[in-house]
């Protein structure tokens, strides 16, 4: 273990907050930071990223408080070149990436792909590890199969185990790849077992919801559609059909993301470009955001 495992999972958690609530100052404000700021070279100036917040409907002195805060969480980092303005903390770089492929590459499985089991014993005196160990499990789409058994697609099995490395837990977590469980009952009865399924669907529902209150504007839209999406291909692992409901929501979920983000991506970034005054016409418009 680290010198000191409690202050290491409090740093973790500042960078990845993955409880701010879409649609909140702070959730809006993290979206847009990790949507833009890579592409803008990975700083900006505090007028511009104010004007910016305006575009979201976030007042200027709310802005400033909330960007206040992300400096204090760490994601942000103070520093003066032609003005006043904040640069990404490079310690944020891999929380990132990992919200661009998760977001921006949701992946659906198929009844022939793995499985990784991750199972633990974690002794009492390191509680704090198992519980951020449960908690970001969770977060990445795992099942519980019992309390120290989890389940989560083979294509996270790499994910899960940095989970483990960053909380420093290697000797009481064995993580196994598996191809064909053989489980009581039927496949649609053990998801409904090991993933709660009726709070995903809601999920989903919430989605679908959000985007009828899209604003029109291009950038606002496109913010708003990342902020109000980047949750779902987190807890939602993407299980195969087999196991699912023949109702389920999300494959619509996906096609509408999809459609929509496609539809304003381009414009939202000539926004960005507008406000910055960034000249980058070789720029693809970025497809990043900050979901933890």
């Amino acid at each position: 273990m680290s010198a000191d495992p409690d202050r290491r999972l409090r740093d973790e958690t500042v960078l990845d907050d993955i409880d701010a609530r879409p649609g909140s100052t702070a959730s809006l404000l993290r979206t847009l930071i990790g949507l833009y700021l890579r592409p803008l070279g990975g700083w900006v100036s505090t007028a511009d990223l104010i004007v910016l917040a305006d575009d979201l409907g976030i007042p200027a002195a709310q802005a400033r408080t909330g960007i206040t805060r992300l400096k204090q969480k760490g994601l942000l980092l103070a520093e003066r070149r032609h003005a006043v303005g904040y640069r990404l903390n490079p310690a944020a770089t891999t929380m990132l990436e990992r919200g661009d492929r998760r977001i921006f590459e949701m992946r659906e499985m198929t009844d022939a792909d793995s499985w990784c089991l991750i199972s633990f014993s974690i002794p009492e005196s390191a509680r704090g590890v198992r519980h951020q160990l449960r908690r970001r499990l969770h977060w990445i789409g795992a099942g519980v199969v019992s309390s120290a058994l989890w389940i989560c697609p083979g294509h996270l099995q790499d994910e899960a185990w940095q989970i483990v490395a960053d909380l420093d837990a290697h000797p009481w977590v064995t993580l196994f790849q598996a191809h064909s469980p053989v489980m009581a009952g039927t496949p649609r009865e053990a998801a409904a077992a090991w993933w709660d399924l009726d709070a995903l669907r809601a999920e989903h529902l919430t989605f679908r919801s959000a985007l009828t209150a899209l604003p029109d504007d291009p950038f606002a839209g496109y913010v708003r559609l990342i902020d109000s999406w980047r949750v779902l291909p987190y807890l939602d692992p993407g299980l195969p059909p087999s196991m699912l409901p023949e109702d389920w929501p999300g494959g619509a979920s996906v096609a509408e993301f999809t459609r929509l983000s496609a539809a304003l991506a381009d414009a939202a970034w000539q926004r960005v470009r507008e406000v910055t005054a960034t000249a980058a016409p070789s720029s693809p418009a970025p497809r990043d955001a900050s979901a933890g």
